[in-house]
């Protein structure tokens, strides 16, 4: 079994991030262009259903990889209390 160093983790962690964010993206994009009267036919929500669950999957991991790092720095709670989550209302 091959050890993945701290870099190599965190960019397999975004890259998955990126990836199901695109997914989701592509399919937010069809959802757009759907007639706002027209009912979401069962495929179409099956689909988000997968990718909105792909994408918290990949967001919490990378997110977990990521304060695992600041705690091993020294840097855990404390500072993640007190700033924002990086989400703009």
């Amino acid at each position: 079994m091959v050890d993945l160093t701290e870099i190599e983790a965190l960019r397999a962690s975004l890259r998955g991030a990126r990836s199901s964010a695109a997914a989701l993206g592509d399919a937010a994009q069809r959802l757009e262009a759907t007639d706002p009267h027209a009912d979401i036919a069962d495929p179409d929500l099956e689909e988000l259903q997968r990718l909105t669950l792909a994408n918290a999957i990949a967001a919490q991991a990378l997110r977990g990889l990521v304060e695992s790092m600041l705690r091993r720095r020294g840097k855990g709670a404390a500072s993640l209390d007190a700033g924002s989550s990086g989400v703009e209302d």
